[in-house]
């Protein structure tokens, strides 16, 4: 299943870069994508520009568009601080800004605090409190590390973005869009909490929580999917022995 989680969040985490880049698309600053498993096991691709990097997670890198960070150094560089680093994807702009995709994974979702990209966060993953067959996840962002990027065309209206893609049914959150009505979800099992750049970077605190099924969406589709083929094979067994019984059953002509 490992391989089938990064192989799924690489795809996915290929369509943020076209979304991230996509002038017409919801844009962010900073986001981080986890994609999580019923037993635990998670992958975390953060698109972030360099200056929200140096100013949001103290990375020693150089934010100018024209700096000299590179791929690998971002690599070495995390992977140093405990992170488990998939891979480092290429350099796009926006806005007078390079932005870089980060892809890191655990076998526990509640050791990313480990990971030096990642620590600002507290991770829960266990039964559902409400529902005793169910899962409660929960993820509380504490204060930014509080790096200087020197000089950046910010106004602090840009978007910073945390969102949860579900392995199952979600049956309970607490999303809320930054005009205060309730969020909603994108194909059932995704959620995205937000706040503004000036907010994360002053440290307002920011909680969430999902309660969902136990049982994988994934393995629910397969089963569906193997009990839909039995059924159609099981019809048109069934059809070709009535065929065959009435073919016996016909008297011959002469």
């Amino acid at each position: 299943m490992r391989p089938r989680l990064r192989l799924a969040a690489g795809v996915l985490a290929a369509a943020g870069v076209v979304a991230c880049s996509n002038p017409l698309g919801r844009q962010y600053e900073y986001d981080e994508q986890t994609y999580l498993t019923v037993d635990g096991r998670a992958t975390v691709v953060v698109n972030t520009s360099l200056p929200a990097l140096v100013a949001l997670r103290g990375a020693r890198v150089d934010p100018k568009v024209d700096g000299a960070a590179d791929r690998d150094g971002i690599k070495q560089l995390y992977e140093s601080a405990g992170c488990t680093v998939d891979k480092v994807g290429r350099f796009w702009y926006r806005r007078g800004r390079r932005f870089v995709q980060i892809q890191v994974s655990a076998n526990d979702v509640r050791s990313l605090t480990k990971c030096g990209l990642l620590s600002w966060s507290s991770y829960v993953l266990g039964p559902d409190p409400v529902t005793p067959d169910g899962l409660q996840f929960k993820q509380d962002v504490g204060a930014p590390a509080g790096g200087d990027p020197g000089t950046i065309n910010w106004d602090g209206s840009e978007l910073i973005a945390f969102k949860l893609h579900a392995p199952s049914r979600i049956r309970y959150h607490n999303v809320k869009k930054l005009d205060g009505t309730d969020g909603t979800t994108e194909r059932g099992n995704i959620f995205t909490w937000e706040q503004t750049l000036a907010d994360r970077r002053s440290g307002k605190p920011l909680a969430m929580e999902v309660r969902m099924d136990s049982t994988s969406i994934l393995y629910t589709t397969i089963w569906l999917f193997a009990g839909a083929f039995v059924a159609a094979v099981g019809v048109l067994v069934f059809l070709i022995w009535m065929t065959i019984r009435k073919g016996r059953q016909s008297p011959l002509k002469p």
